[in-house]
């Protein structure tokens, strides 16, 4: 297919996978690459321990971006999340690593934005996709003028650190689309697991999807077996939801999420619980290592069109189905 996310990241299929911290590695984010669409490596991809040196930390993903290469030729990408140009001390040393590996492309997922970064990632030839925590038509609109190259539509339907604002993604997707004004493609993010999510994410406007929860629930993925099975076991109703710094959380069923939801019930502060859930270490501890009494295992709401754990390539092409369906 072309269109111009493919155009812009050199992809077969518009379709790219969403990072999530400790739960990818260089075997699934080469997987979903060579079933055509991007795959990404997140911030702690193929770890189970924090680093937190500089050189530790690029290192570390040197490694992982050196895997993917071992199965694919084909295009991804590596998350960033970008602060302060004056006291950030690991983006530019990754920048350099992907430029020396010959990496193209970023996700920025970031609490702010400084034009300066798409300036040091387009000096590296690095397009960069830019996914703002809480979408809105000011931070498009910002975003666009500093020149990133793609947009996230993300909606509160996502998995992860969701939103702040309760805006859900089939609401999102056009707001977004509309600020954009045809200037850059825009990707749909937030529930999208099936034919049927994926066809009416394109029929709003988006012209690529943003997809993490339906890949986390692959074969290839790292995620534990444990928690593949219960996920797909479950609806979305089943997931508890609970206040958390930035904003909210959603997790299976289990010891700590539970501890966590009355946390937010009795009044606790947001920072009181995210301390309680471990920080992103609890992720970690939840869906990595597939224990929910030290941990929590966040997934959107898309788990409730997903009923079995199946090859990358099979889930592409399901999503593809949709997003040909909206072209006809």
């Amino acid at each position: 297919m072309k269109n111009r996310v493919c155009e812009i990241l050199g992809i077969e299929k518009p379709i790219v996978q969403g990072p999530t911290f400790w739960l990818t590695d260089g075997k699934y984010v080469g997987a979903i690459s060579k079933a055509g669409g991007l795959g990404v490596l997140g911030f702690n991809a193929g770890q189970q321990q924090s680093v937190y040196t500089v050189e530790e930390t690029v290192e570390n993903m040197r490694r992982e971006v050196r895997s993917v290469k071992g199965i694919t030729d084909k295009p991804f990408g590596i998350n960033i999340g970008p602060t302060d140009p004056k006291t950030d001390k690991f983006t530019l040393p990754m920048l350099d690593m992907m430029q020396e590996e010959g990496v193209h492309a970023v996700v920025w997922a970031s609490m702010t934005f400084d034009e300066y970064w798409v300036r040091a990632c387009h000096d590296r030839d690095v397009k960069v996709i830019y996914r703002a925590h809480t979408p809105t038509a000011e931070d498009t609109e910002r975003a666009i003028q500093a020149g990133v190259d793609i947009v996230v539509a993300t909606g509160f339907d996502e998995g992860g650190t969701v939103p702040n604002k309760v805006v859900g993604t089939f609401s999102v997707i056009p707001m977004i689309v509309d600020a954009a004004k045809g200037r850059v493609p825009v990707l749909a993010c937030g529930g999208i697991a099936d034919e049927r999510t994926a066809q009416a994410a394109m029929v709003l406007g988006a012209e690529g999807l943003f997809v993490g929860t339906a890949f986390l629930l692959s074969e290839e993925s790292i995620v534990a077996r444990n928690i593949k099975d219960r996920a797909v076991a479950s609806d979305a109703d089943d997931l508890l939801m609970y206040r958390t710094v930035p904003a909210f959380y959603r997790s299976l069923p289990g010891e700590l999420p539970e501890k966590l939801l009355e946390m937010s019930k009795a009044g606790a502060s947001e920072e009181e619980i995210y301390k309680a859930q471990h920080a992103y270490d609890g992720m970690r501890d939840g869906m990595l290592f597939g224990d929910l009494s030290k941990g929590f295992a966040s997934f959107g709401l898309g788990i409730s069109l997903i009923h079995a754990i199946e090859p990358v390539s099979v889930i592409m092409d399901r999503l593809m189905r949709g997003v040909e369906a909206a072209a006809k």
